[in-house]
């Protein structure tokens, strides 16, 4: 598998299928790992740090699930693949600052990547479409039962797995959902839910997770804290309130329907007239109106449309991804009307 041909594919977590995936987009765990007598990255020398990026690679080579899986070093990737991967939630945006002594492990249909050297010796996540969190945790947990035996983990009986940060000690766990709440967002009951979540442990996050803010009504919501607090807890207490933010989602889009029915209809289908016939577009004009012909898919105004055709554009729409689409570098005014011609072009038959 090549870097450039995951351009193309639609990952795992686009699918737009499983539980609730009319509004869940997807369902993420992620696992802070470390290695014994290792120091954190952050106080790390740069020969420390290759020296766990080898020893990693190496288990990794020996593991029966990531056979088949591709092993890149963040210092033979260009920026612009770099930022491909962050695009496509396969690396964070702090991975691919300062790439020495850095890697990615990405499985097949990326359902699984392995962060080497990122805040942690090992970030371990799952990716899984709509609300899925029980099949992404057994398959986290079958991974990282293997690695444990490859790697001598750094591990306390009272405090639990030692991480980076304190608020990762214990499990190592973070569980997430991105939540797509645009009807929330139009009946302004968003501040009190964000609200309502937080005061209950949990955070809200943009689109891009930490340190970004929501983007085309989407929302990332995930626990804040993992010590004194088990797995099957944690699965438990984000699966419950992520099905009452869906739940309370699913009435605001109902009220809508009711009491302004053409208004609703009016802002979908404006956003698809103008995906279908602008000349330049920027991305966040791009991802607000996908959010509307979404909306409207799933609403079943636009039959035409499938949930994973959109759910993949959210994605190309980006910068990286249209330079890698394209082989070349493009400025930003080459990218807007790139853009627009490959939204006009995916959705001229609706």
């Amino acid at each position: 598998m090549k870097l450039i041909a995951l351009a193309g594919q639609t990952g795992e977590w686009l699918r737009g299928a499983g539980p609730e995936s009319e509004i869940v987009l997807s369902s993420r765990i992620r696992l802070a790992r470390n290695l014994a007598d290792q120091p954190f990255p952050e106080w790390a020398a740069p020969a420390q740090r290759r020296a766990v990026l080898e020893t990693v690679e190496a288990a990794v080579g020996r593991s029966k699930f990531l056979k088949n899986a591709l092993v890149l070093r963040m210092s033979d990737l260009s920026e612009m693949e770099q930022l491909f991967l962050v695009e496509r939630h396969l690396i964070s945006r702090d991975h691919a600052r300062q790439p020495e002594g850095k890697g990615v492990v990405i499985s097949d249909r990326e359902i699984l990547s392995i962060m080497i050297n990122e805040e942690d010796h090992l970030r371990l996540q799952v990716l899984q479409s709509g609300l899925n969190l029980s099949e992404a945790w057994a398959m986290l947990r079958r991974i990282d039962e293997e690695l444990e035996k490859e790697l001598p983990l750094a591990f306390d009986s009272v405090w639990g797995y030692l991480t980076a940060c304190p608020t990762n000690v214990g499990t190592g766990m973070r569980v997430s959902a991105m939540l797509h709440l645009p009807c929330l967002v139009m009946t302004r009951q968003i501040n009190r839910v964000i609200h309502a979540i937080t005061k209950l442990g949990l955070t809200a996050r943009g689109f891009y997770g930490e340190g970004t803010e929501a983007s085309g009504n989407f929302f990332q919501l995930s626990n804040q804290v993992s010590i004194g607090v088990g797995e099957e807890e944690l699965l438990d207490s984000l699966g419950r309130i992520v099905t009452q933010v869906v739940g309370q989602e699913r009435a605001a889009r109902q009220a809508l329907i009711g009491h302004s029915k053409a208004a609703l209809e009016d802002r979908v289908f404006r956003a698809l007239g103008t995906l279908k016939s602008a000349q330049l577009i920027s991305s966040q004009e791009a991802i607000d109106r996908l959010s509307m012909v979404r909306l409207g898919v799933d609403l079943g105004l636009i039959p035409t449309l499938q949930r994973e055709g959109v759910n993949r554009l959210l994605v190309q729409i980006q910068p990286a991804h249209l330079q890698m689409l394209e082989g070349r570098v493009l400025t930003p005014a080459e990218r807007d009307a790139r853009r627009a011609r490959l939204l006009r072009e995916s959705l001229s038959a609706s």
